[in-house]
């Protein structure tokens, strides 16, 4: 079930957003739900997942109660952020970031790198959030898409700042279950059921042509696809989310308390969930519910984003 609550910080700054970057403000796009204490049998269980991503074994963790946003953070709700605080993000601070080669809006000078081993991404100055697709593009109709070209460092700025905090590996993953046990998917074991697109993932052929059979190239808004069982949306698809957690590639012992693994093999990293936009099962698998990989937190890219979590807040007849 989800309680629509809101951020309360968010509700006392109030105002108009910064003038460069117009975007409409919405404080209903604060919604959390809440997800109840209890054991989460959590991890793979198809054994469908890459070996050095350790989504295996399935394990059982004990959590307690906890609220989640219900949508990743959104450009409104991160623009009234940067207004309030005055935050430069690491993209901004570098002068470019990461953007999907059909994507990019720039002139070709703008076009500084590519990566050698996923050439479809390019490096480009001027990209940032405000210009996720590189300087020639702006957040004209973006609002409610998630924020994209955050790093980890900026994501948890923004937790800090709202009073929440960055949802552990093993909190994302029971809140994006739904209530399902055992299930590929946030919605069940079938990837479109009834021939219906639940998640914003890549049709066609990577990285050269997209069909855009569910209507997207890139983000689309949130909420564009069915709630899980809990009310989260986007938690398959759209853009990968950032967690607290380093990313720890061993696999998990079979009972765990929920508390980060150790020895943590690669403490660079941070875990992201839920895949993206680009992901495809010719290459990345990794809509599905148990998927997981990581990143450098300083990393920042045109399909990574985050939501915030918080502690259980008594609703009235709670008690």
């Amino acid at each position: 079930m989800c309680i629509c609550t809101y951020v309360t910080c968010c509700i006392a700054v109030g105002g108009s957003l910064c003038q460069a970057v117009e975007v409409p403000v919405d404080e209903s796009d604060a919604a959390t739900c809440l997800v109840p204490a209890g054991s989460y049998l959590l991890g793979d269980a198809f054994e469908e997942g890459y070996p050095f991503d350790a989504e295996g074994p399935q394990h059982t963790v004990e959590l307690d109660a906890f609220d989640i946003d219900a949508t990743p953070v959104t450009n409104a709700q991160f623009a009234r952020f940067v207004e309030a605080t005055g935050h430069v993000t690491d993209a901004e601070t570098a002068g470019s970031s990461a953007v999907f080669h059909l994507a990019v809006a720039a002139e070709r000078h703008h076009v500084i790198g590519r990566s050698p081993s996923a050439p479809w991404w390019l490096l480009v100055a001027g990209a940032d959030w405000r210009h996720p697709f590189g300087p020639l593009s702006d957040l004209d109709e973006l609002a409610d898409h998630p924020v994209v070209h955050v790093s980890w460092y900026d994501a948890a700025a923004y937790a800090r700042w709202a009073g929440r905090a960055l949802p552990g590996e093993w909190q994302w993953e029971a809140a994006a279950r739904g209530g399902l046990t055992g299930a590929r998917y946030a919605w069940g074991d079938e990837l479109t059921p009834g021939g219906h697109w639940m998640c914003n993932i890549w049709q066609g052929t990577f990285p050269s042509r997209n069909t855009r059979d569910d209507g997207w190239l890139a983000t689309s808004p949130v909420r564009s696809y069915p709630a899980n069982g809990l009310g989260l949306y986007d938690v398959a698809g759209n853009v990968w989310e950032w967690c607290a957690d380093r990313f720890e590639t061993r696999a998990p012992a079979a009972s765990s308390t929920g508390a980060p693994l150790l020895p943590i093999a690669q403490p660079e990293r941070r875990v992201t969930r839920g895949g993206s936009y680009l992901c495809h099962e010719s290459y990345c698998n990794r809509y599905r519910v148990a998927a997981r990989t990581g990143n450098t937190p300083d990393s920042t890219m045109g399909n990574c984003g985050f939501r915030t979590v918080g502690p259980r807040t008594e609703a009235p007849g709670d008690r």
